[in-house]
């Protein structure tokens, strides 16, 4: 048996993690020596337990690793291992890597510049352009924006990334087969087509209570810092902050209003030590020493414009609703055809490219 392959079988065993696969690798050396072993042998490695030493000499009775190889096969994702290079770097470091990766898309080494993005399911129309404002700045400097791939502002933080045509990363909480929320398909298959969907779970894994606090350590594992942009106190969020400020990495917060259920999380973060951020800039100062002023490419508030202006469909119809007198973004809605979300998104990014601008009142106006 490969390595690849035991690696894969042993990820679909319930009661070893990565910890204990690290001591069992230390002490047998390799992942298919690990499947041979008696269980004898196993219970001579530390910390290693009667059940969990029956689980693995009886493996091949509960893993089905065929069915899992052909799904993983014919669905088109592949596994990466601590022994690939296009494992993040930095997700390495920590107590509990995942033992694989189920990767659909593209891991590169330059997704070490990464930056996780993460927020409430249930957001405000504030947080989400926030999220998606954020995100925008961020890729378009080069930064890969990180999330988790859910409603609200993983979506915006997403959405925003792919505007700037810049890389993201969604690490799921569920087998890469699924697609959680449903609504979610399409954004799924863009970040794929440009960046990468990730999970450590095996196909058919459902999200639960468990699995995503498990997901959220990923997303503050393989990041630089992670930005919260809009939480309650009880956020799963700020589950995600928490590991990041266990694993030494920097932790910002969006301020929102005094008197939002919705910004308390985020306030607190600040209360305790976190970053304030307004802006890419206060993220990208943390790390000025892999993204010096003098090396970033001008922002668009700089050239006026990107480098190439390019506008996707959604765009242009959005911008060909537009004239020189204000509408609304009802009446852009009703004039170009498209989904709320999509003209938001849509204006947002016609906004950062700054061919439009956005007035008191949410009007929208062609900029010249």
């Amino acid at each position: 048996m490969e390595s690849r392959e035991a690696m894969v079988a042993l990820n679909l065993i319930g009661n070893v993690g990565p910890v204990r696969v690290r001591q069992l690798l230390e002490h047998f050396g390799d992942p298919a020596a690990i499947l041979g072993a008696s269980k004898r042998q196993l219970l001579q490695v530390k910390s290693i337990g009667e059940d969990t030493a029956e689980s693995l000499a009886n493996w091949e009775k509960t893993v089905q690793l065929d069915a899992e190889l052909k799904r993983i096969e014919e669905s088109g994702c592949r596994i990466v291992t601590q022994a690939d290079a296009e494992y993040p770097e930095l997700l390495r470091q920590i107590y509990d890597p995942p033992i694989v990766l189920y990767v659909k898309g593209s891991l590169l080494a330059k997704d070490k510049n990464s930056v996780a993005m993460v927020g409430s399911r249930l957001t405000t129309h504030y947080g989400m352009e926030s999220a998606r404002k954020l995100a925008y700045q961020l890729a378009y400097l080069g930064v890969t924006v990180v999330s988790g791939g859910a409603r609200g502002i993983d979506s915006a933080a997403h959405q925003g990334a792919l505007s700037a045509k810049g890389r993201t990363v969604a690490v799921l909480g569920t087998g890469i087969n699924y697609v959680t929320p449903p609504e979610n398909a399409r954004l799924f298959e863009q970040i794929a087509e440009t960046g990468a969907l990730i999970t450590q779970f095996p196909f058919n894994r459902p999200g639960d209570k468990q699995s995503f606090p498990i997901r959220n350590r990923i997303v503050a594992g393989m990041t630089l810092g992670t930005v919260v942009v809009e939480a309650n106190l009880t956020s799963g969020a700020l589950i995600t902050a928490n590991y990041a400020n266990e694993y030494g990495r920097q932790v910002f917060a969006v301020p929102g209003r005094i008197d939002s259920p919705r910004s308390k999380g985020c306030h607190d973060l600040i209360k305790k030590g976190a970053k304030l951020c307004e802006d890419a800039e206060d993220i990208l100062s943390e790390f000025e020493y892999l993204f010096p002023q003098t090396n970033r490419p001008p922002s668009p508030a700089q050239t006026g414009v990107l480098p190439a202006l390019e506008l996707s469909e959604n765009e242009q119809k959005a911008y060909d609703t537009l004239g020189n007198e204000e509408i609304s973004i009802d009446e852009v809605i009703r004039k170009s055809g498209l989904p709320a979300s999509a003209v938001s998104v849509a204006l947002l990014s016609l906004e950062m490219k700054r061919v439009i601008r956005q007035l008191p009142g949410k009007l929208f106006v062609r900029n010249g």
